[in-house]
């Protein structure tokens, strides 16, 4: 293998997530490795929010600041790359790049992330973090009292018609399709003045991903200022399951509150691991897996050293 074999912990995925449990583990004078492939899931967003001290800057400049600060501590290292494969072995765990390149370390934690899966619908790739949102706690204060849309279907649509009231009353929910709404649900948006179209959508309109327009399949169009969508979402990284850790109901890497995977060892942190999808939980997520590894990695210099009362 290339790498240093006195690694204590490899962390695969060097954004908001991988850089805070690297800064808690470079503090204690851990020997770390950042793997990174470059691609975060919001590389196109082009402000962030919600998160103190960085509210509205751009995700980049974010995680370049975080980067810079993270590697002043000599013992945390950066590669780039793509991590590929894993295996555990008699040390720990060894990861090898797509180039081809080794490395081995006691502990491993993935901040790997999630790829989002867009709908058939043609412009919405090109919106996605733009215009088109997943959060309004992220988002929802720069398109308030917008006219704005909602890309969802049955209990999904009612409760996120249901959030997105609080930013705006101009509000559409497009089912895409046939309605899956029940007759109640309905009657509650109804109520609430929120619309429901139930029309295929077949293109969104834009101008370097700000949305204008949604067209329909039967060449309809309807005018929207932003439009939410939760699309359906994959791990960005298959090696956590290679190793045996489970996924939850919702197809996230299962941890426990110290950020432990179900395999001994094996940490994740991050978009992979909770439906709360924001910068600032990621950092938290990642700080509580950095000081969880050390705590780990030094029940590990003590096991066994511990003599029982009354014993010799």
């Amino acid at each position: 293998m290339e790498g240093n074999k006195k690694l204590d912990v490899i962390i695969v995925g060097g954004s908001y997530a991988g850089l805070s449990a690297a800064m808690s583990l470079g503090r204690a004078l851990r020997q770390v490795l950042i793997i990174d492939s470059g691609e975060p899931c919001n590389r196109q967003t082009p402000h962030s929010h919600n998160f103190i001290t960085q509210d509205g800057n751009a995700p980049g400049q974010i995680a370049a600041t975080a980067k810079e600060q993270v590697l002043k501590y000599p013992t945390v290292r950066f590669h780039e790359g793509l991590a590929v494969r894993g295996r555990k072995t008699e040390a720990g765990f060894e990861i090898e790049t797509q180039a081809g390149e080794g490395f081995s370390s006691r502990k491993l934690l993935f901040a790997t992330g999630l790829k989002d899966m867009m709908p058939p619908i043609e412009g919405i790739a090109a919106c996605w973090g733009v215009s088109v949102l997943h959060c309004p706690y992220c988002h929802g204060y720069e398109v308030k009292n917008e006219r704005t849309g909602i890309l969802a279907n049955g209990d999904m649509a009612f409760e996120f018609g249901k959030l997105i009231y609080n930013w705006t009353k101009d509000l559409t929910v497009f089912t895409n399709g046939p309605s899956r709404l029940t007759g109640e649900q309905a009657s509650v948006l109804e109520e609430h003045h929120i619309r429901v179209n139930e029309k295929e959508v077949s293109q969104l309109l834009h101008h370097q991903g700000q949305l204008h327009t949604i067209v329909f399949k039967d060449q309809s169009e309807f005018a929207v200022k932003a439009l939410y969508a939760r699309p359906a979402f994959t791990q960005h990284c298959s090696i956590p399951e290679e190793l045996g850790c489970e996924l939850t109901e919702q197809g996230l890497l299962k941890t426990d509150i110290f950020q432990k995977t179900t395999v001994e060892g094996v940490f994740a942190c991050g978009d992979n691991s909770t439906l709360g999808r924001a910068v600032s939980l990621s950092v938290s997520a990642g700080t509580m897996a950095g000081a969880s590894l050390n705590k780990e990695l030094i029940e590990d210099a003590f096991r066994g050293s511990v003599t029982a009362p009354g014993t010799i």
